[in-house]
């Protein structure tokens, strides 16, 4: 049981009155106080206050005003405390109290239970861990489930995505041309913005578990050493000159093109190599992607590019720009190995609309500026310890890794006998 006890603690004419809350807990006494808001005089708190039946109609109109104020805080108060562990109750716990009587907290909008709009909420509650190019990637699945709803003429709820819906939506795509891994990949997204609705009270299938995918293996492209070797030794014009350096640079860094293209002298300091205590090249910047620094080693094909530049990067290019170069780049150091793989085409002859469609192709029609990355991993996979392999890359795991480069659990163990 607490009781709430109201005082005037001060000296001056005029101040805030004090509220004490008294309570008693395990055989202790407590006793607790914080300033209300309410401001009055100490003649009127000393002489009017507890007066029976006054006379002046000013006193009692303040009198009223004043004890139905002091009876609200005293309610508020009471509710909080009886709705409270009283082991937890202390002065900052009145203060806060006191606080949310003044403020209260504002009532949360009511959460859409829309799967097309919740994924605006969901980039709204991650806008501060996602990046540009996830946001893009979340975009894209709306205009996929846009185009999804436009054509069963529905509203696709959260409560909605179940097996049904999955199986529905994957014919869907399917038929307008999607490729297999990216409906896989756009369903996994859809299930990771159910789960955040769930987390939030909304409504989901009982199903929504159930629901898995399944990525189709695809090749996984990547200049070999001798593929780099032609490249290297081909004459190109100055513009598609500039794209090859960026090209073998990012095969010797390892690096996503929004970060390579960033590179610039004032990013390479020199550190002594405590083996031989000669002088190495080092680059530092922070990926764009994962906001991590990192530390990374230049090659010296990485350092034959700077000399031949007078120590300067190659100037950068905007993506498409390079992806085009660098195509041309490979075709004209003939890079034409038939494989298989898989690149943007029209879903119909004359066609505007592209889908990425799987087949064999010459290997040059298949480079992306994602090819140095893959590149690196994959040249250097077995020749360098794959842990320092996955720091430069910057996969989470070995698994995602060995994914990333196409190898499985058998190469691994192949890679092993050399030990034996």
């Amino acid at each position: 049981m607490a009781t709430i006890n109201f005082l005037y603690r001060s000296v001056k004419n005029k101040s805030n009155i004090h509220l004490r809350l008294l309570f008693r807990n395990n055989s202790t006494d407590f006793v607790f106080g914080t300033n209300t808001k309410l401001e009055i005089s100490k003649e009127y708190w000393s002489k009017y206050h507890r007066m029976k039946r006054p006379k002046d109609i000013n006193i009692i109109n303040l009198q009223t005003e004043i004890k139905y104020e002091l009876n609200k805080i005293e309610n508020h108060i009471l509710n909080s405390f009886n709705n409270f562990n009283p082991d937890l109750i202390d002065k900052k716990w009145l203060e806060v109290e006191m606080n949310y009587y003044y403020n209260p907290p504002q009532k949360a909008e009511a959460l859409t239970n829309e799967l097309l709009k919740y994924i605006d909420v969901y980039i709204d509650y991650k806008k501060h861990n996602i990046t540009k190019a996830t946001i893009t990637k979340f975009n894209g699945i709306k205009k996929l489930i846009t185009k999804y709803q436009i054509n069963k003429k529905t509203t696709v709820l959260i409560s909605d995505v179940n097996n049904s819906f999955k199986k529905d939506f994957e014919d869907f795509c399917l038929q307008d041309k999607y490729a297999p891994n990216t409906i896989a990949r756009a369903i996994r997204f859809i299930k990771t913005f159910c789960k955040h609705a769930q987390s939030n009270g909304l409504e989901t299938s009982y199903q929504l578990d159930s629901i898995k995918t399944k990525n189709i293996k695809v090749e996984s492209i990547y200049l070999t050493f001798e593929d780099l070797k032609k490249i290297e030794e081909t004459d190109y014009t100055e513009s598609l000159d500039n794209a090859k350096d960026w090209l073998i640079i990012s095969c010797y860094t390892g690096q996503r093109v929004s970060d390579f293209m960033r590179f610039t002298k004032e990013m390479i300091r020199y550190e002594k190599n405590k083996n031989d205590g000669i002088l190495k090249p080092l680059i530092e910047f922070t990926q764009k992607k994962t906001n991590k620094m990192m530390t990374v080693p230049l090659h010296k094909k990485v350092i034959e590019i700077l000399d031949k530049r007078n120590g300067e990067f190659p100037y950068s290019l905007s993506d498409q720009k390079y992806n085009k170069h660098i195509k041309e780049v490979c075709r004209l150091a003939t890079i034409k190995e038939i494989v298989s793989g898989s690149k943007l085409l029209p879903i119909e002859k004359g066609s505007k609309i592209t889908r990425k469609q799987s087949g064999t192709f010459e290997k040059w029609e298949l480079v992306t500026s994602h090819i140095g990355r893959r590149s690196f991993a994959s040249n250097y996979y077995g020749e360098i310890p794959t842990n320092y392999l996955i720091y430069i890359t910057g996969h989470s795991t070995e698994t995602m890794f060995l994914n990333y480069i196409g190898k499985s659990n058998k190469d691994k163990a192949m890679e092993m006998t050399n030990f034996f």
